[in-house]
């Protein structure tokens, strides 16, 4: 399938290619950021939504108002994620796709953890997709075509040390991507998922001088990834060259779990 937007007809009569529009969960900086910057550049139409604002969001909304939307949402609260989804569509007159990109990383040991910080981390990275893609879904399913891309990780892939609630949250997007995909197929609807390895970001300037040197080591093109390089993959997917691809996980890790 495609995600070019259906014609309109404009007050001479003339037809009009709407842009198609994304909606980017945790757009205002890191990777959603770069998202945003790239689906605005390649002539999509982007909401997003955050935690909070940014000096990023305020001034693509100065620049680009008919074509940048953002808004401060709790992105767990099911609510507010209808009420979301619902002003974009409103908005923009369509919603051709989704990525849910926000997501939250907390290194610490499963044994010290605290109940309220694994619910936190659990709810961010796995109820939160869940619920955007529920309404989403709920508003692509009657033009019968919509993309939906789940930012996942390797660590649904492998182990690690002190991401195991992080990962336990990544694996069980992995499993709903792929039956998300089996009953949104029906409405020729794409779902997939990327999984990022270590790339340069907020999330893995945590892991300090040592660890960042082991594991370009251990990964077999010998460096860190670009966000760059994972919004090319998600890129590719809301593409229709990926018409046929759907249920699918990308692995952009550099081979390090090859």
């Amino acid at each position: 399938m495609s995600v070019v937007s259906d014609p309109a007809v404009g007050a001479s009569g003339d037809i009009i290619d709407l842009k198609p529009v994304v909606i980017v969960t945790g757009g205002s900086r890191g990777l959603g950021k770069v998202l945003t910057e790239r689906f605005l550049a390649s002539g999509w139409r982007v909401a997003t939504c955050s935690r909070a604002g940014n000096e990023f969001v305020e001034q693509a909304a100065d620049e680009q108002p008919e074509s940048f939307f953002h808004k401060a949402v709790d992105a767990t609260d099911a609510r507010s994620v209808r009420a979301f989804a619902a002003e974009c569509s409103a908005r923009f007159g369509q919603l051709d796709a989704l990525v849910n990109n926000a997501g939250l990383l907390h290194t610490e040991l499963l044994l010290t953890m605290s109940p309220q910080r694994m619910e936190r981390v659990l709810s961010t990275n796995l109820l939160a997709p869940v619920l955007f893609t529920q309404a989403c879904a709920r508003l692509m399913t009657p033009r019968r075509r919509g993309v939906i891309v789940n930012v996942s990780s390797i660590s649904a892939l492998r182990g690690y040390r002190g991401v195991a609630v992080y990962a336990a949250a990544k694996a069980g997007l992995e499993g709903f991507t792929r039956s998300a995909a089996r009953e949104l197929g029906a409405f020729n609807i794409r779902v997939n998922t990327v999984m990022p390895g270590f790339f340069d970001s907020d999330m893995t300037s945590v892991v300090g001088d040592l660890n960042r040197d082991r594991i370009q080591r251990r990964t077999p093109l010998q460096r860190l990834g670009t966000a760059h390089e994972m919004a090319d993959a998600i890129l590719f997917l809301t593409s229709p060259s990926a018409n046929f691809v759907s249920g699918h996980s990308l692995v952009v890790d550099g081979g390090i779990t090859c």
